[in-house]
């Protein structure tokens, strides 16, 4: 029986590697051919989904970072790699209703159509804030995600806020949220954007799906 390889260098060269922005969509009939794996990021608006992305690549201005909730508002999409291996998207935060009505209808559609229509979908990395844990909003999500049979990653930001003797309360919250969630994976990242806590092993992971294992 061989060990485990260890994905910590290929993530590193992944995400330090070129990342590219390459389209915005805002209707699922617009957005690019499926012909690359894909990785998506999700979470409510105000979440730390921005931050988390720039870190993530080794970079400061890769997504918007802003005070302001809601300023994702369509699928964006970015190409790792120098010939592009993996696409990013960037997904539209859910629960923020200070736009405009049109284009608020609109996300659930754009989000439900990308879900189900995108063969190359590797998984959705699902972010949660974890001062507040799983909300009600997060759990609607997850049943939109478990219908679609997508499989998605439970990402908790903001470690840095939390104290360490009530982080490991924290990822038992999180762990019972998904008990019985067919299309969650098991593991949960805890990750610091501000702290680059849990960055290394989320590109490592990130690196091993993409190799299949």
């Amino acid at each position: 029986m061989t060990d485990e390889p260890d994905f910590t260098e290929p993530g590193r060269l992944l995400f330090a590697g070129s990342c590219e922005f390459m389209f915005g969509g805002a209707k699922a009939g617009d957005l690019p051919p499926a012909d690359l794996p894909e990785i998506a990021f999700a979470g409510r608006s105000n979440v730390g989904k921005s931050s988390l992305l720039n870190a993530l690549t080794f970079r400061k201005s890769l997504a918007r970072v802003s005070r302001t909730p809601g300023r994702t508002q369509q699928l964006n999409f970015f190409e790792l790699g120098a010939p592009p291996r993996l696409r990013l998207v960037d997904m539209p935060g859910y629960g923020f209703a200070a736009v405009g009505k049109e284009k608020l209808a609109s996300w659930p559609v754009l989000i439900r159509d990308y879900l189900r229509g995108r063969a190359k979908l590797l998984r959705v990395f699902t972010l949660v804030d974890a001062r507040r844990g799983v909300g009600k909003l997060d759990e609607e999500f997850f049943e939109l995600l478990d219908k679609s049979a997508v499989s998605y990653q439970l990402v908790l930001t903001k470690r840095d806020e939390i104290k360490v003797s009530e982080r490991e309360p924290t990822l038992e919250a999180a762990r019972k949220a998904l008990e019985k969630r067919p299309a969650a994976h098991p593991e949960i990242a805890f990750t610091s954007a501000e702290k680059n806590e849990g960055l290394e092993e989320l590109r490592a992971g990130i690196a091993r799906l993409l190799a299949g294992r």
